[in-house]
């Protein structure tokens, strides 16, 4: 019963989310809210909603350490197989001069929470400054590029292309009452179906006797970051590598931020020794792999698609020897 709970689960915070995310969209753009205010949030905050509301019902249910596995597992899993599995089939580059400001506040997020993390359980005052961050982010930049026209018009370009890449435009000519319908379902189920996923994992974990951190890391991770992976391969086979690279860049700062940093309102969230040894690092490592990739227009390639997808697997069987699993 608990797999079906998990299963079910995955698949309406799946559908949740794509509709949460058209009907946000919509109602965006019937109020006129700049394609450049669309494009900096929908792709990575749209599609990291699931993990949002994962990570805070596992905070609301005991299971902390859910929330935390769930996003440095979804960050590698962003990494490995988000970039990974799209170039198998549609191998891309990204070639944004711009990205590089979100790759740089990326990796000092990062960095940062793996600092808080030193200094024991994250508690409020830890998740206030990771919220924090995140607003100066948005805040700076939204300024950044209306201060900055060559941004500005490259920033609405971006949004367009993701407009197209996630089908969701004015073409589609919802009715205000079908918006306000697709945004309060998704939003609905994506509760219904982070409780239904976190209940099935914790009875998983405790039935199988492994720790609610590595669960976290494992199906909870691989299952919030599939609208991550179908947005990534939309880009990809649209050649939009640009959009591709940044719905992983955004939606790695959002997990960091925004998750832990609600998350760790609502519940402390203490964090296990094998993070420090293993996990932090290979989430720090794959966040240091996008810099070639993003800055230096290198392809993503069939082949560096199969290491990527290979480097997830062997994670993962690392992940079940150390769970006496193998």
């Amino acid at each position: 019963m608990e797999y079906f709970s998990v299963f079910g689960g995955l698949i309406l915070l799946i559908f949740a989310g794509d509709k949460l995310v058209e009907g946000s969209v919509a109602i965006a753009e019937r109020l006129n809210i700049s394609k450049l205010v669309i494009g900096i949030t929908v792709v990575s905050f749209g599609t990291s909603a699931p993990e949002l509301v994962v990570g805070i019902d596992a905070a609301l249910s005991d299971a902390p350490e859910i929330a935390l596995g769930n996003v440095v597992g979804s960050n590698i899993a962003n990494v490995f197989l988000v970039l990974g599995i799209p170039a198998l089939f549609y191998p891309f580059v990204c070639e944004d001069k711009e990205i590089g400001h979100s790759l740089t506040y990326m990796m000092l997020a990062t960095i940062l929470f793996i600092l808080l993390s030193y200094f024991g359980p994250l508690h409020i005052w830890q998740g206030i400054t990771l919220i924090t961050l995140l607003i100066i982010f948005l805040y700076y930049s939204v300024r950044r590029a209306r201060n900055n026209a060559a941004i500005l018009k490259h920033d609405i370009d971006f949004a367009e292309r993701v407009l197209k890449d996630f089908d969701a435009g004015p073409e589609k000519l919802l009715s205000f009452s079908n918006m306000i319908f697709f945004t309060v379902l998704g939003l609905v189920g994506l509760v219904i179906g982070a409780h239904m996923l976190v209940d099935g994992a914790i009875v998983i974990a405790r039935t199988m006797g492994i720790s609610e951190a590595v669960i976290g890391l494992t199906i909870v991770a691989i299952g919030t970051s599939l609208p991550e992976l179908a947005t990534s391969l939309m880009a990809a086979r649209n050649k939009h590598g640009d959009v591709a690279m940044g719905n992983i860049i955004g939606s790695n700062l959002f997990n960091i931020l925004a998750i832990m940093g609600t998350t760790s309102l609502v519940a402390p969230i203490t964090i296990p020794e094998q993070f420090f040894h293993v996990d932090f690092l290979i989430m720090l490592a794959t966040s240091l792999l996008l810099i070639p990739f993003a800055m230096g227009k290198i392809k993503i390639s069939r082949p560096i698609g199969i290491a990527f997808s290979a480097l997830y697997i062997l994670y993962l069987i690392f992940l079940a020897v150390q769970s006496n699993l193998i």
